[in-house]
Parts: structure tokens; sequence; C-alpha cells
């Protein structure tokens, strides 16, 4: 990208000034070389997110930016309801609540060592993984509409998990305001028998290494200590998700001349917030979230019941689970007033400071911690959550490295099997049941996680907490 384009507000700060239809400036977060490595299309992108009705203060682009469906993966945008505020598919994403959580395990490095094949053996069985996978669990139209309406609280009632996983979890495992019957028979469908499965893609269960410590006393707080081992999970809403993105981005695109909305790019497809259209797709979108949350939780219990047969009474606590692909309904301020926005994040994660109300109390003091996936055999980190972030981002913080290039150009670039030799040799263990969906997720095919997060730690989106190394990764 031409990084004439912008006007540099600071080293890791480049805004695109209003032009033609736009309502409000477009701000990017990279240093230089993050910027020029990004597709144009996400100036484009971002520019046009810009012109949507009701936008406040900015359409941001966090440091892993990269072109998306409608909004560029890394988009945020925040729209105001009393202003003609809108809600759009495409600013959510398909995979609706895609979201990380990190589990402790207790155990060190030198503990897990000798049993890493062992536990990666069983993970890989107790888990699903892969294109159109499917779980042991059946949805009956019960237990579907339980789940869509009950999140991970639905699961815990299942069996799945424990009550002090709730206060860990962002809306305390439960979002507020599904509405189960605007899911669709086939979005239903796609889900009855997806639960407890990871799916395929940038999808993935790691067991990680903490390699090194940046913030002590925030590190103490997360319980994270140098060379203990967690297990990070990655996963979404899977097909129920998608289809929910679907459907309404079509249903957007028809009505958007009824609500005089022009829009820049069919991709952004949108409906007024207070419009009928626009209040389904809020409750359909929030049963999706359900759905990621459910799936998570049930994902945490059958990793429980793994790492309990190689290790015999150890017991697997929650760090926190952060969701990406979201629209929800936030206070913030703008021009010094505290208002109700709906903050879209689309593969960005909410990253509120310290104090803030939301946080569970374990976590008042010090901020969110945000949990940022690296790709493929290489890190991943913890940041927390900061007061600047606010003002900067409507309290969002990046959500991975980004991908550098297509699946389809990764897997013309790198074989499956050798990608997972050239790993081995690193001492990292990979289970998948496709060599094709292992070059597509190739290290290289991916931004520089490293250089994502320092410009997200310097820009105040979040501060740095701790580095994970991978040891046993399972991918779809």
């Amino acid at each position: 990208m031409d990084i004439s384009q912008f006007v540099q507000r600071n080293a890791t700060c480049w805004e695109i000034q209003p032009k033609g239809a736009m309502r409000v400036p477009a701000i990017i977060y990279a240093d230089e070389q993050l910027l020029e490595a990004m597709d144009q299309k996400v100036y484009e992108q971002l520019a046009n997110v810009a012109t949507l009705p009701g936008i406040v203060e900015a359409a941001y682009a966090m440091p892993d930016a990269h072109w998306g469906y409608g909004f560029p993966i890394g988009g945020v945008a925040a729209f105001d309801p009393d202003q003609g505020g809108i809600v759009s598919a495409g600013g959510v994403g398909f995979d609706i609540s895609c979201g990380v959580r990190t589990l402790h395990t207790g155990l060190t490095v030198d503990q897990l060592q000798p049993h890493k094949q062992a536990l990666a053996d069983v993970l890989y069985r107790s888990v699903p993984a892969g294109v159109g996978s499917r779980g042991r669990i059946h949805l009956n139209h019960d237990s579907m509409h339980g789940m869509l309406t009950g999140g991970a609280r639905w699961a815990l009632e299942q069996g799945f998990g424990e009550e002090q996983d709730l206060e860990r979890i962002e809306e305390h495992g439960c979002m507020a305001g599904a509405e189960a019957h605007y899911v669709s028979p086939k979005a239903r469908e796609r889900q009855k028998d997806e639960m407890g499965t990871l799916g395929s893609g940038n999808h993935y269960l790691e067991v990680q290494r903490v390699a090194e410590i940046y913030d002590p006393e925030i590190a103490k707080a997360f319980g994270l200590r140098k060379d203990s081992v967690v297990i990070t999970i990655h996963c979404g809403s899977r097909g129920l998700g998608h289809q929910i993105g679907t459907e309404f981005l079509k249903d957007m695109a028809i009505a958007a001349p009824q609500y005089q909305i022009t829009l820049p790019d069919r991709e952004l497809a949108c409906a007024p917030l207070n419009s009928p259209l626009g209040k389904k797709y809020l409750g359909a979108m929030r049963a999706g979230i359900n759905c990621a949350l459910a799936n998570r939780q049930i994902i945490t219990h059958l990793t429980r019941q793994a790492v309990e047969k190689v290790f015999p009474g150890i017991h697997l606590s929650l760090l926190y689970d952060v969701s990406h692909n979201t629209c929800k309904l936030e206070h913030h301020t703008v021009d010094g007033k505290k208002k109700p926005l709906y903050v879209h994040r689309k593969g960005a994660t909410r990253a509120f400071g310290p104090g803030h109300p939301d946080l569970p109390p374990v976590f008042k003091d010090v901020g969110q911690p945000v949990l940022i996936g690296g790709s493929m055999g290489t890190s991943s980190y913890v940041l927390c959550g900061t007061k600047e972030s606010e003002k900067n981002s409507f309290s969002s913080a990046c959500h991975g490295a980004g991908r550098a290039m297509s699946r389809s150009q990764a897997s013309k670039h790198w074989q499956g099997r050798l990608v997972v030799d050239e790993l081995a040799a690193r001492g990292i263990i990979i289970r998948s049941p496709s060599m094709r969906g292992v070059a597509e997720e190739a290290p290289l095919a991916y931004k520089d996680v490293s250089a994502v997060v320092d410009v997200a730690d310097r820009a105040g989106l979040a501060r740095k907490v701790a580095k994970l190394e991978p040891v046993i990764c399972i991918k779809g």
C-alpha cells in the first residue's frame, strides 16, 4: 500500500481524511512496514465503512488488518442508534463470535515433555477437527433452542464445565437478547451435529509454553509464569454462524433501497439498528454468539477429560475467553458524553481497561486479558486492555497475525507434509486431518505476529503481558 495516501498522526497511527461520501476519518494502526505490506483493498474497504450512516468518531483498522468481506478483517466501527446508525452483517463476519480461550494446566514444560506425543494423540482423538467435522452431541429442537439462548451457561447445565468458568467469559458466557426464532431451519440443520468441534481454517487447539513475561505484575494477576503450560482453543459458531451471515447479507442488500441506504459496496449490506430487519439480525447474531460460547465451553470440557487421561488429577482452570466477529451494545464517550453505541469488531478483540464495570472482579484493577493467536507454529500473545484504548479504538485491539496471502496462494507455495516435518524439527507436534489445510495455514502465510503485537502495544491498544510458544497444535 502507498503510505502517501495517509496523514501520519504518529509512528503507529495513519489517517485517511474524509473525502467523497466519507462521514468520518478512517484510521489504521500500523508501523510503516506493516502498512506498506497491506493490500490496497484495506484502504478502500475502510474508507467505505466510513460512509455508513450513523458512524461515530472514525472507522478503525487494527495492525493485523487485511482484506475481508465488506469490512476489512481487523475492522472496528461504532454506530449511534439515535443518529440512524446501522448494523452490518459484513461488519460482523461469517464466523460469528469466532474467539479464543486460554486454560491454565498447572504443568511446567519439564513435566509435559515426556508425555507430549501421548497428549497430542489423546487431544486429537478427543476434539473433532476439520471441514465438516461432527461431534458426539446431537441437538434436537429443544436443546438447539437452549443452546442458542443459553450459550456457555446452557453447556454447563448439560454437564460441560464448571460454574466458575462463567466469570471469565465475555457476557458471563451468555449473550443477552438472543432470539433463537430468527435462526433459520437451514442454520440449525448445519449446527445440529457440530457442537464440540473445531472446524477448519485457522481454528486450532494448541498446547503452549509461556516463553516470556513482559509485565510481571499483570502476568501474576493473570496466573501466568514463565515455562508454565497453557492450552488455547480458537474456534467459533461453525456452520450456524456462517449461515446466519449468508442469509442476512442477502436480505440486507435487497432491503437497502427501502431504507434509503446507498452502498458503496454490496458487501457492506446493512440495515438501520432500529429497523425490523436490523433487530432481527441482532437477535439471530446474538444467538450465533451463544453458539460459539457453548461450542468453546464443550471443547473445554473435552480438553479437560483428555488431559486427565495423560495427567490424572490435573485440573484446567480458565484464564479468559474473548470473542471476535461481533456487534455489541456498549457505552463509550463521544464528544464528552457517554453514549450507547453498537460496536462492530470484525477480526478484532474487545480490550477493556482497568476499572471497566463489565470486567470480572479478578481483573478490575489490571484490565481485561486480550488473547492474540499466532499462526500455526508461531508465537501467540497475552495482552491486557488499557485506558488509552477507549479513546483510541472504542476499547479494541487486534486478534491475531492477519493473513499475508490467501489460502489458495499458500497451498501453492507449501506442501502440508513438509510443513509438519519442519515444525516437528523445531519440537512442535502437529495433528490434522488435512495436509492441504496445514499448507493453507503455513506460518509464512501470515504476517509477523510479533510485529503486529508490538504495534498494538506501542499504539496503546493493549499492553504486552506474555509470549506463548506452541508445543502441540491440533489443526482443522
